[in-house]
């Protein structure tokens, strides 16, 4: 059963596969997450791990190098829905059989695929999928992975800590609560077993339009984002998991979103050295484990225009050999439309492993993908030795993280680490520095009591990353309650009707100030015309961009009395920023990106480190 001793759920006859040591005894030692061996292994482990690789079957080497999603909340008895889907999808039932058939060198968490309930079920799941690791022929354990970056891409949710996402804290400038948030961040996720995450993300978001990095991005300057970057990367692997810097080359400068289409980079070499490279460069420096590619085609670094997943000029020719980097190299998705465009979902891995990537991740049918590296193996189109380079490369990183000392994880880690009070109060303070305050006209923030005492929320309910959190509108109201407003909620979305807008006017009536959620807002968004009908009323409107901060230049022009930028609807920004408004801290985030003007995208309305206070 997942939920045993873990010294009865191990076979009492295997050990560890590097040491002489007896797994119920490691158990005994486990702390709260994984310790980490020495970052440098010796040559006799080097050795142990090849000659593990030699015991291989070309199977079992072939599975080493995916990661796999997989449905359930559970390794061996998911609910029927989830075995359906994994039949359907994978043509298994369950994660246990999934490593049995194809011994996949790793597991991605995903929230829609109920990987991740609570945490406690995640322990289990993790277990489990360690314990069937270690009950193939050759045991080895996975690396068991998700995205957790925090803000607006979360898989695991309350009562985890959620804190703030990349541009939150690159408003905040403070290299400390980077590495805070991420060393808080790693903890909890070792604590439920999951010790790869794919985060920080190291693009340089220098292209408001882009529709898949934006506030994932920690801002538009390259020197800022590498600072953050590099205390991330200490932050997570300090707390025992190994962090993923991504979108190698580079992902900030695109108008497409490669999960439906294929980006092109137009950057010049040397824009590229300037503009994207520093932050890769500063993750290297730092130690990072694993770097993760991007589905992009860059022509200046690539003629032949072949995804970067997929282009071993960028892969091999600058990744490893100009930058030095000889860590883990993971694919993005390949289930991704960016890198499907060009080839077939049987030549996607070959040609990665080709290009110098490690790990191919989450396949759209691994049954092919897997199979094709074998023929690939078999024809001579891959070499052994070219697939053995990266299994060793992955197999250092489980040795690193102690997988091979312990691959298991106690319940009661999760009651002394995950969602904890003192990782709480930490993620509500580091939120705090991260507000910023665009406008404010007349000083009319911060808000008093006395004058502004009844307050109406309304405005974009979007779904919250993890569903644990929101909606934004209520959370804002309960906030402002809690402060001692008296405060109703409305929710007109992120295309409010004109009965929708007509109600939010008639709510409006009384009021002494409006605060309005709004969500990316563009030139024909009837958002637009929510907040100029409201402004119309004389009342003061408060408006809160919770997601990209360039939504002030389109309405700027409507004359909002104040507005600010939060870069994320989780609870714990939207705490912070109702605290702010109502002058419990004060606005302290400055701009990590610039915002255009709105009529003349060329010229910038608020530059980066823009960001005003309350005066003194």
């Amino acid at each position: 059963m997942e939920g045993a001793p873990v010294s009865a759920r191990i076979n009492p006859t295997r050990r560890t596969l590097l040491t002489a040591t007896a797994a119920g005894a490691a158990a005994a030692t486990v702390a709260s997450a994984p310790a980490r061996a020495a970052s440098h292994p010796s040559s006799r482990t080097r050795e142990r791990l090849r000659q593990l690789v030699s015991r291989m079957s070309l199977e079992e080497k072939v599975g080493q190098l995916f990661v796999m999603r997989v449905y359930g909340h559970s390794a061996t008895a998911p609910d029927q829905a989830d075995i359906e889907a994994n039949r359907r999808e994978i043509g298994v039932s369950t994660a246990a059989e999934l490593i049995d058939r194809y011994h996949v060198g790793g597991i991605i968490y995903f929230s829609w695929a109920h990987n991740t309930r609570s945490p406690h079920q995640i322990v289990d799941l993790s277990n489990g999928i360690q314990r069937a690791g270690l009950a193939q022929p050759t045991p080895v354990p996975l690396l068991i992975s998700t995205d957790q970056e925090h803000g607006i891409v979360a898989r695991v949710g309350r009562p985890a800590t959620l804190l703030p996402g990349a541009m939150a804290l690159g408003a905040a400038g403070s290299r400390a609560d980077a590495r805070k948030a991420a060393r808080i961040a790693g903890k909890e996720l070792a604590a439920m077993g999951i010790t790869q995450d794919y985060a920080p993300v190291a693009d340089v978001n220098v292209n408001p339009a882009n529709p898949v990095i934006g506030v994932r991005s920690f801002g538009a300057d390259p020197q800022a984002v590498a600072r953050l970057v590099a205390a991330q990367v200490q932050g997570y692997q300090s707390a025992g998991v190994a962090a993923t810097s991504k979108h190698f080359p580079g992902h900030g400068d695109t108008k497409d979103d490669s999960h439906y289409a294929l980006p092109t980079i137009h950057h010049s070499r040397a824009q590229w050295a300037d503009l994207d490279a520093p932050p890769f460069r500063a993750a290297i420096a730092a130690g990072v484990d694993s770097i993760m590619t991007a589905h992009i085609v860059v022509p200046a670094l690539d003629p032949r225009e072949d995804p970067a997943t997929l282009s071993r000029p960028i892969v091999t020719g600058i990744l490893r050999e100009r930058l030095g980097y000889d860590g883990v190299v993971v694919t993005d998705s390949l289930g991704m439309a960016g890198v499907r465009q060009k080839y077939g979902d049987d030549r996607v891995p070959v040609l990665a492993l080709k290009a110098g990537c490690d790990q191919l991740l989450n396949p759209p049918d691994l049954a092919v993908a897997w199979n094709a590296v074998l023929q690939a193996v078999g024809n001579g189109d891959l070499s052994e030795a070219r697939i053995e380079e990266s299994i060793v490369r992955i197999l250092l990183l489980k040795w690193k993280l102690g997988l091979f000392r312990d691959p298991f994880v106690p319940q009661d880690g999760v009651d002394r680490v995950v969602g904890i009070r003192s990782h709480l109060t930490a993620a509500d303070r580091i939120a705090e520095r991260t507000t910023t305050l665009l406008l404010n006209e007349n000083r009319l923030l911060p808000l008093s009591r006395r004058h502004h005492r009844t307050l109406l929320v309304v405005g974009a309910d979007p779904a919250s990353p993890t569903g644990t959190t929101g909606p934004p509108t209520a959370t804002l109201a309960r906030a402002f309650t809690e402060l001692g407003f008296t405060t109703a909620a409305l929710s007109t979305g992120t295309a409010p009707s004109a009965a929708r807008i007509e109600e939010a006017l008639t709510a409006a009536v009384g009021k002494d100030a409006v605060i309005v959620a709004t969500y990316n807002v563009t030139p024909d968004s009837q958002q637009r015309t929510l907040v100029s009908s409201l402004i119309a009323t004389r009342i003061p409107v408060v408006t809160v961009a919770i997601r990209n901060p360039y939504d002030i230049a389109q309405l700027v022009n409507y004359g909002p009395a104040a507005s600010l930028a939060t870069y994320s609807w989780t609870d714990v920004e939207l705490r912070a920023a109702a605290g702010v408004i109502a002058g419990r801290g004060r606005p302290r985030g400055r701009l990590p990106v610039p915002v255009p003007r709105a009529d003349d995208p060329a010229q910038v309305l608020y530059p980066v480190g823009y960001g005003l206070t309350y005066q003194t």
